[in-house]
Order: C-alpha cells, then structure tokens, then sequence
C-alpha cells in the first residue's frame, strides 16, 4: 500500500517550523492576497523562494494556495502573484477560480494545479471535470465517506487529495454565502467571520450550525487504501503547537502506530472529535462548540507541545560513501534527489584497526542539530588506512552544507506566451425572464421565458416537456454524492429520452455530465463565475449561458465581456449553504420532520432548511433578495429563484420585476449594491 503524503498547514513562520521539524511531506500556505485564510500571517512575494528552498532542504514540498475567487479588477494584482509563485519554484497551487487555474495551467504549465476544495468537488463526474480541464490534483470535499472515496477512486485517474484531520465547515466548502450576505465578509474570497459557531437554534438546540472538528486519523490507512495520495491537516488559523501534534500524529497513524489523540484533543478541539463524514454516521454526535473546558485544556498541553518542535529532528535519511586513500579522502552524500561530494585529507597507515564501516560511523553519523540521520554508509579503503576522526567530521560538516544547498536550490518555472481575453459584451434589446422553481406547481400558469425545475419534479410530470418545450430546463441536483450518481445519470437519461433538451448545473459534476449526455448546459450561480475569464473558460466549455455569483456588485457584473449568454438572480431566497448534516437531524429523526425545519439567529432573524430526498439540505437566507425597483445591469436573463413561495406568488412576483417596481414585503439587495470584502 502506497503510503501518502502529510499534507500540513502553514500560516506562518513558527508553523512552518513545526511542519517541517516534525517530517510534514509537504505544507500548503498563502501569499498575502488571494488565499482562503487571509486573515493569517501568510508570506509575501519576496520570501516565497526562501519559504520554498527552507521546505525543499527539509524534503518537503511547497503548495501554495491561491484559492479565492477574483473580480475583473484584481486579474492584474492575480498575474503578479502568479509570477512571483513561479519565480519561488513552488511545487504546486491549490486554485479555486477558473480564471486563476487557466492562467496556471497556459501560463506556467510545470506548476502543478490542484483544485481545491473550495471547488466543492464531490463526486465521479466532477473529478472527471478537472481531469478534463489538466488538474494534476482534486481535494476531495469533507462530507464523503470511505466507501464514497472508493467509489470515485475506482472511476477516476487523477490524484485525490482529503482533509484527515481538523476543523468541519457546516457548509459544502465553495458552496456557504452566509458570511458574505450576513456581514459582508466573503468564504469564497478569503475572509469568512465564522457565523455558523454563533448560537444558531434549531428545535430547541443550540448552537445548531457548529460541527466538531474532524478525525479521520484512525483512518489513515483506510484512506490510504482507498485511493487518497494526500492527507490534509486542516487548520492555517492554529497555533503551531496544533501544527506539530497534528503532523506528529499524522505521521504515526499512516505508520499503523499509535499516536498522542488526548494532546492533540487538548490542543484544539470542539467538545471533542467526529468522524461521522469517514463512516456514514451523521447524526447529533457530529455537532460540538467551543467551550470555557476546551480552552483549558489547550493550555495545559502548549508547554508540552511545544518540544515537538524546540529544535530540528532527524526525518530524512542520508545515504554517504567514504573512499580512503593516501593523498585525498573522498566522501559521497545522498539524500531524495540530491547529491554532492567533498574531498578530505589523505589517510595514514594504520598501528591499529584500519577505517572500517563501524569505525566511520561513529563520526559520520554524528548529524544532531540538522533533518539528517544516517542511513546506508559504505566504506572503501583498497589500502587498509586509518582515516583520523577529526578529517571525517570536518568531511560530514562540508557534506551536510553541500547537501542543505543542493536541496535548497529552486527551479523556477518557466512561463508561456498566455493572455487573458477579454472579448466585449453585447447586452440585448430587452433581458429575458427565467424561472427557477422548487416545485412543478410553481411552474403553472408562470410567463417565463424559461423554466426550470428539478429533475425528480419533471419526472413525476412528464407532460411538462411537450407542454413547455424548450423553454423547460431540468435542474441536476445542486450536490449529487457517489451513492446517488447512477440514478441521476439513468433519470437524465429517460427525461432527455423524452424529449428535455437542456440542463441547469450548480456544480461542476453538472458541466462534464450534461455535456456527456449532449444536452445544453445552463450554469447557475453556484459556479461561482465572478470574473470574464471564468465565463470564457465556460463558454470553451460549451456551456450555453452562465448565471453570474450574486457575491458580485451589480457594476461590475455590468462589466463583464465574453461572448456568452449570462444572467443574474433577481429575486429569491438566497441558498446560503448547502449542508450533508442536516441541523434538525440532531434533535429528532427525519420520519417525525415536516421537510422545512427552521434556524434562528441571536437576533431572531429566521432561516427556513428545505430537505432535498435526505440527501442534503440547503438553508434559505431569512428575507427574500429582490432588486425591482433599482438600477440593473443589463443581461441576456434576469433569473427568479423561486423556492417556498406559493405559485401565486410566483406569478406576483414575477410581474413586479418584469416592471422592476418596488417591494412593500422585507426584502434584501443582497451584495448587489454593497461592498464586499
């Protein structure tokens, strides 16, 4: 069984330190801008090379993250962070935009790209999607179990990268807009303020949106042998005394060996560890918050902790070769791809014992204070000479140099010839109006140039495809895990049989199968398109039209070029997040739930859960978004989300933004009119 890498976190200098001394295989960090945890220390472009030369000389390899999402106007700061990534010799990227994958992938094409798990990338068809596009890497999303994790493994080639151990977003990561609609502080872009752990309520419970933190590390091997290349530490924001109990543990338990959980509980912990996502079992055990004990008892372990990392440990073997002679010693050493060699005095003849194996050893291996052991040494000395210790340590202390500068040396990556298109956007006369319902019922009576509705509700009324046309789209599930792919694939497949022409994609996995059945591809807003680039990349794609993020101002969604056909959401009950643990699930089973349970803030704002199959959940944001009545950019589309409104309301509601009039009812503008970090 391949042994995969232990992949660590990085937000700083004292991090990286304890990465690297407790034998991390690779970290992962951010430059100052466009990295998801932009709130940590983080490295600037000039201390790049130096960050990357310090992990290589350790035998660890340098991922940096530039996994944000980008407007039109930050593209120009995005090239220089590219350029100054490729200057550092980094080993790979962790991308979430598309703009920023194609300017990695055709700019600097020895650059790894890994896509990250901002992605959302949650199944066969949507790791396919990337294989396509030419990532070298998908991390996988948190919410999958092992069996899943085989399932995608047994249909797919590219490496799979997954999170072991660390904390649990309550949201698909890529998928939760609470931060940014709540407080203006945007996940996708590097800035979320966390309000899942303030005290949500759901039937009584508190606290209902904050997981405990994951630990999969008793599964290592599992994971191992169910196809994952890369275990992933979670946790850029923690303490480095985290960082060197989690790489410690990690190493031990892909090892098969016991390892510290109560310290590594101490360090950090929220009421303790779930590995429900692992093993299928998600239920009220996975829910857990921060506590007053919790803080006690990181402090009681951080003395500790600390001497995990107070001085360089001894992680990478050395191999060396000594051949002795009479004018000049000559002393081979060897570690990963790096080799070097210096030349010492002579031997002399020998009273005693000539320098064998055993006697060399005893200076060679002498390596405390760096990353080194000795490992395999062979000895050759044709004359039977005696090398004195003094020349052999001077020897190692010259091989040692040698070898830390040959393992710091970075390559830089070479660029290509690449730019950005930014074709100009002809609007049309008049925008049309689409539809998107959560009910078939929605649809009656609606004059919407398109329709869209889900799968399962077009099955249970067929009639709709001869009745609507064309101007019906059936809308794949916005998360779709292993275990239900075929039959979404085999409904796809009877409902095109029918005669449905075209599908609408939240998610990535939506893009490869839509156009592996040959249909028309809708995007939605789920795809997080922020920036030109991002829509070129899926006009190339084939998709037929693209709904813009709704994180995006409503100028510069009237900035935006490309050639292809795109729209924005105009009016709807904003999904802010997309969960797997259903938030009711822990105060009672789902045979006693009506399908739309409710949440309620600290300011009893409330935040209706529509229960899609029990498969997932989305949570609703509390007031409707809708913009009648305020300037408009002007699109091919302007889309209606339609989700617990009766189908009078829909009709109502529809009239009112075709005449962009006002709304007497609450409502919101969204971050359509305001600023977002």
């Amino acid at each position: 069984m391949p042994i995969p890498e232990i992949l660590a976190p990085v937000g700083g200098a004292e991090q990286l330190k304890a990465a690297l001394r407790c034998g991390a295989d690779a970290v992962y960090f951010g430059a100052k801008g466009f990295n998801a945890r932009r709130n940590a220390e983080n490295f600037d472009g000039a201390s790049l090379a130096d960050v990357v030369a310090l992990c290589h000389s350790h035998g660890a390899k340098a991922h940096i993250t530039v996994n944000t999402l980008v407007r039109d106007d930050e593209l120009f700061s995005l090239e220089k962070t590219a350029e100054e990534i490729a200057a550092s010799g980094a080993d790979a990227v962790i991308v979430q935009d598309l703009a920023v994958m194609q300017l990695f992938l055709r700019r600097y094409p020895t650059v790894e790209v890994h896509a990250s798990t901002q992605c959302a990338v949650h199944n066969t068809d949507g790791v396919k999607l990337f294989e396509d596009i030419g990532v070298k890497r998908v991390v996988l999303a948190r919410e999958l179990s092992l069996r899943e994790i085989e399932k995608i493994r047994s249909e797919t080639e590219t490496e799979l990268e997954a999170f072991v151990h660390g904390a649990l977003c309550m949201c698909l990561s890529g998928a939760c807009y609470m931060s940014g609609l709540i407080g203006g502080r945007s996940g996708n872009r590097g800035l979320c303020a966390q309000p899942c752990r303030t005290d949500f309520v759901c039937e009584g419970r508190h606290f209902a949106l904050s997981l405990k933190d994951m630990s999969h590390l008793r599964r290592a091997r599992e994971l191992a042998e169910a196809g994952i290349s890369s275990l992933k530490i979670e946790g850029r924001m923690k303490r480095p005394e985290y960082v060197a109990a989690a790489v410690t543990a990690a190493k031990a338990a892909v090892r098969g060996e016991a390892y510290d959980e109560e310290s590594l509980r101490a360090v950090f912990s929220r009421g303790g560890f779930t590995e429900g996502y692992a093993v299928g079992k998600r239920d009220g055990t996975m829910f857990g918050h921060r506590e007053k004990e919790d803080v006690v008892a990181a402090a009681g372990v951080l003395k500790s902790l600390s001497q995990l990392y107070a001085g360089e440990k001894p992680v990478i073997p050395v191999d060396m070769s000594l051949t002795v002679g009479r004018a000049s010693s000559l002393l081979t050493v060897s570690a990963r791809t790096a080799s070097c060699e210096v030349s010492g005095e002579g031997g002399i003849t020998a009273e005693n014992r000539p320098t064998d194996g055993d006697y060399a050893r005893r200076s060679l291996s002498k390596l405390g204070g760096t990353q080194f052991f000795l490992d395999k040494l062979t000895v050759s000395n044709p004359e039977g000479l005696m090398l004195p210790p003094s020349v052999m340590n001077n020897m190692r202390r010259m091989g040692v140099e040698s070898l830390i500068s040959e393992l710091s040396r970075i390559s830089p990556h070479r660029s290509e010839d690449f730019a950005y298109s930014f074709p100009k956007y002809s609007p049309p006369a008049s925008s049309e109006l689409w539809a998107r319902g959560e009910r078939a019922s929605q649809a009656s009576g609606l004059e919407a140039d398109r329709i869209i509705l889900p799968l399962p509700e077009i099955e249970r009324s067929p009639g709709l495809i001869s009745k609507l046309g064309d101007r019906l789209t059936g809308e794949l599930a916005s998360v779709l895990f292993p275990e239900n792919e075929d039959e979404e694939r085999a409904r796809l497949r009877r409902l095109a049989g029918l005669g449905l022409r075209s599908v609408y994609a939240e998610n990535a996995y939506g893009v490869f199968l839509g156009k592996k059945e040959g249909l028309d591809v809708y995007g939605g807003a789920g795809l997080n398109a922020l920036n030109t680039p991002a829509l070129e990349f899926y006009r190339a794609l084939g998709l037929s039209a693209v709904t813009v993020s709704f994180e995006l101002k409503m100028k510069c969604i009237a900035q935006l070029g490309s050639g292809i056909k795109r729209g924005f959401i105009a009016y709807g009950r904003l999904p802010m997040m997309r969960v797997r643990s259903c938030p009711a699930r822990a105060s009672r089973p789902c045979s006693k739930c009506d399908g739309r349970p409710h949440l309620t803030d600290r300011t009893g704002a409330d935040f209706e859960i529509l229960c899609h199959d029990k498969r997932y959940q989305t949570i609703l944001n509390s007031v409707p978004l809708h913009v009648g009545g305020k300037a408009q950019a002007e699109c091919d589309y302007r889309l209606l989300y339609f989700t617990t409104e009766s189908p009078d309301e829909c009709r109502r509601i529809l009239s009112e933004i075709r005449a962009n009039a006002e709304c007497s009812l609450p409502r919101t503008g969204g971050l359509y009119y305001r600023d977002l970090q």
